[in-house]
């Protein structure tokens, strides 16, 4: 007992382990073992959880500097895209009278002060984007929401404008119109890509005649005239049309020349001829000043048929009409607007032109 007390206390100050508890030497030197490995792993655990907290921050402050500087760049774009169209496509589509939208759309001029925006290049006189013969049919079902979409540059009230080069010409197309919703959703799933594809400056009008007294076609087109101007003074040319005629070639371009225009010539209705010599019905283009000096259109003619000749013979025999002229057109025209309606399309104006007279109508 004597030899192992001794050993005892001889191993005390160098193992440091308890005399009077009798512990064995190599129990307390396993327990100090697994003591020091158990601080060393929760150490190291500390400093994972450390080194992730870090990376977790850095991560976090990288991403929202991206999430702000994207902001920054979409709302420096934003105003761009609610002000202005976007750019019509040169290339065939898979239907070739629909226009693809274009990415490329040009800054929103900013109310800060700042250098002037470089003035746009005059637009070609032979559009680049044009396909030529098109596929017309009239059976495929035609929502005015899918027109729209087709058409995402075509402002409110059918309003557009070449955002790549300054056209030398701003159009209104006058539509007379009553009861034709049918061809109308046509016309403007046709019409509005031709008409971005010829890079044309224009306005679309729907002239709209109220009630149902006898239709007076010529004297709808005097009152899209007149009202057109009272929307944009700088229209110049005027595409007099007919909703339920639509071009079979985009190359037939839609602008005034120093004589009027009948881009009509030839229909399948009539076998791709016209139906008599002099015939200047269907669509027809005059410039503003062609159309004052004829004193526009005839307001007598009530019913289909019969102004177009009297049209006709206004530029052609304008002495044997010179009395006629100056009585009967747009000078002479009388009219109430009824309402005025801006669809994504086209501008509705809904007038009350009043009634034929007691005698038989002209035509």
């Amino acid at each position: 007992m004597a030899v192992c007390v001794e050993e005892q206390r001889l191993c005390l100050p160098a193992a440091g382990c308890p005399g009077p508890s009798g512990r064995p030497a190599a129990a307390c030197g396993m327990s100090r073992l697994l003591g020091g490995t158990l601080e060393r792993v929760c150490k190291a655990v500390l400093l994972l959880c450390l080194l992730h907290f870090l990376v977790a921050v850095i991560l976090y402050f990288d991403v929202y500097a991206q999430h702000l500087a994207f902001f920054s760049r979409f709302s420096a774009r934003g105003p761009a895209r609610a002000l202005h169209p976007a750019a019509s496509s040169s290339t065939n589509c898979s239907r070739p009278n629909t226009t693809a939208p274009s990415s490329g759309l040009p800054e929103a001029p900013s109310a800060r002060p700042g250098p002037t925006a470089p003035a746009l290049p005059p637009c070609p006189d032979s559009p680049p984007g044009l396909v030529g013969r098109l596929l017309i049919e009239f059976t495929s079902p035609m929502p005015l929401e899918r027109v729209q979409r087709e058409n995402p540059g075509v402002l409110l009230g059918g309003r557009y404008a070449p955002p790549d080069c300054t056209p030398a010409q701003t159009v209104a197309v006058i539509i007379p119109f009553r009861h034709r919703e049918h061809h109308l959703r046509y016309w403007l799933h046709y019409l509005h890509p031709i008409l971005r594809r010829q890079r044309l400056r224009y306005g679309v009008y729907v002239i709209n005649q109220h009630g149902e007294d006898t239709f007076n076609r010529a004297k709808l087109l005097n009152v899209g005239f007149l009202e057109a101007l009272k929307e944009d003074a700088t229209y110049d040319c005027f595409i007099f049309s007919d909703v339920d005629l639509v071009p079979m070639d985009d190359r037939n371009l839609y602008r005034c020349g120093d004589q009027p225009r009948h881009f009509a010539i030839a229909m399948d209705k009539f076998g791709f001829r016209l139906p008599y010599a002099g015939y200047f019905g269907g669509v027809s283009g005059l410039s503003k000043a062609q159309f004052l000096r004829i004193n526009g259109f005839p307001n007598e003619y009530w019913g289909w048929g019969g102004e177009d000749d009297d049209i006709f013979n206004r530029f052609t025999k304008i002495q044997n009409t010179k009395l006629t002229m100056k009585r009967d057109g747009i000078g002479s025209v009388r009219y109430q607007v009824l309402e005025v309606s801006r669809q994504p399309l086209f501008t509705n104006i809904t007038v009350d032109i009043g009634r034929p007279p007691s005698w038989p109508p002209r035509g």
